[in-house]
């Protein structure tokens, strides 16, 4: 199974995506980013784009990744990863579903006031012009797609623990089991 933590940047899928895997059984995290900073290092680079996930080889390399990594561990997958892009999410969730692998899809939503507070107040961070710009697009995705695909969890005003509670609990409920 994967657990798909998707939300715009500063909704909390990170520190979210640790507590989910703290609670239950037999479950890892997997940064499909990571995928994405292995294609920038390509040399001579890809073709010019602001993010990666538009680079054609990304999403079938993070479906393939997770197939491999559920093939060679089982358990669970908990992938924390923005996508906004409707056709992206098609793709990977298409082909996850093709390799039979289960997949729950989680949108960590935040009003807006208070997730630009996030990204402004971000002790780690500190204030992002990069977070901010995937605000407008967040809510126009939410709008129209990302919240009707999703199993939406409202964390504007939830403490993690209690959104990762939420999330455990759902997918608990068909039939994972949670630690004690």
């Amino acid at each position: 199974m994967i657990i798909w933590l998707n939300g715009t940047h500063g909704a909390g899928k990170s520190t979210t995506s640790r507590l989910v895997q703290e609670l239950l059984d037999d479950s890892r995290i997997f940064d499909a980013e990571k995928v994405g900073e292995t294609l920038m290092d390509v040399t001579p680079g890809l073709p010019a784009t602001d993010n990666f996930q538009h680079w054609d080889p990304w999403r079938p390399l993070v479906v393939e990744t997770a197939r491999r990594l559920l093939d060679y561990v089982g358990g669970t997958l908990i992938i924390p990863m923005t996508v906004l892009t409707e056709q992206y999410w098609k793709e990977i969730h298409d082909g996850l579903s093709q390799c039979g692998i289960d997949v729950r899809h989680f949108v960590l939503h935040v009003d807006e006031d208070e997730l630009r507070h996030r990204i402004d107040n971000d002790l780690d961070m500190g204030p992002s012009a990069f977070r901010h710009r995937y605000v407008e697009p967040y809510f126009k995705a939410a709008d129209t797609w990302l919240h009707p695909q999703g199993t939406v969890v409202d964390a504007t005003h939830a403490s993690p623990a209690a959104v990762a509670r939420s999330i455990v609990e759902q997918v608990s409920s068909s039939g994972r089991a949670a630690k004690e």
